[in-house]
């Protein structure tokens, strides 16, 4: 794939997972802001965007690793077995670790109090947001993907298009961004205070690692996998 301006941020992503390290260290949105283009991305960040573009030409591609030829069942197999799985493994130990900083240094860092009321906010709309997509969204899009090959009859959707459920997961993940951002704000992104202890550090370290990981599944889902279910719902309709 050759990439220019007019690449999308979440096409070139998709192609090539080794530059989503790129995106981040440039700060550059690459989940919910993928579907921009790159010279809009520089433009917004005030980024040199001939430069930006020769630099992501030379990241070399990660064997191969362009995840938009993965089938529609291996795409969602992997977002539950790899990002599902470790939201659902992190949710309760970032939780935790959040309450014991935030009663013991809650008094002299008032931040952290806020910090573990975010965080559980978080966790429950993320628990919810899971459960949405495994038992709605993704069954119905590899419905649509055995539709088209020919293995079921077209089928209607019980909720419409499938761009409801979509419009509402990527509005859910939006929130998600937000919540991560306001705690950006007031832990001055993520740093521990001098007086910090084990746990504290801990604690901010997990939850930039959670932050990290909920973009690479955010990205998969709004530039890989939503498009592509668009695309086989149009595909199916004209079948019919």
């Amino acid at each position: 794939m050759e990439y220019t301006l007019d690449t999308s941020i979440g096409d070139i992503v998709a192609h090539n997972i080794q530059t989503a390290r790129y995106f981040e260290g440039k700060g550059i949105d690459f989940c919910c802001g993928g579907r921009g283009t790159l010279e809009d991305a520089c433009a917004q960040r005030s980024l040199n965007a001939e430069q930006v573009l020769e630099e992501l030409r030379a990241i070399p591609l990660e064997g191969g690793r362009d995840v938009r030829q993965w089938s529609t069942d291996f795409l969602i197999d992997f977002i539950v077995n790899t990002h599902h799985q470790y939201v659902r493994s992190m949710l309760p130990t970032i939780a935790e670790h959040a309450a014991k900083v935030a009663f013991r240094h809650g008094d002299t860092h008032p931040e952290t109090v806020e910090v573990e009321q975010l965080f559980l906010r978080l966790r429950d709309e993320l628990a919810a947001h899971l459960i949405k997509e495994e038992q709605i969204l993704f069954p119905y899009i590899r419905r649509l993907a055995a539709m088209e090959r020919g293995e079921m009859d077209a089928q209607p959707a019980g909720f419409g298009s499938v761009a409801g459920p979509i419009s509402v997961m990527e509005a859910e993940h939006e929130g998600a961004g937000r919540i991560l951002e306001r705690m950006h704000a007031i832990t001055d992104d993520l740093t521990p205070p001098a007086d910090a202890c084990a746990t504290y550090t801990l604690l901010y370290r997990e939850i930039a690692e959670f932050e990290q990981d909920l973009h690479m599944h955010i990205h998969l889902e709004n530039n890989v996998l939503h498009p592509r279910a668009f695309a086989l719902e149009q595909s199916v309709q004209a079948l019919a």
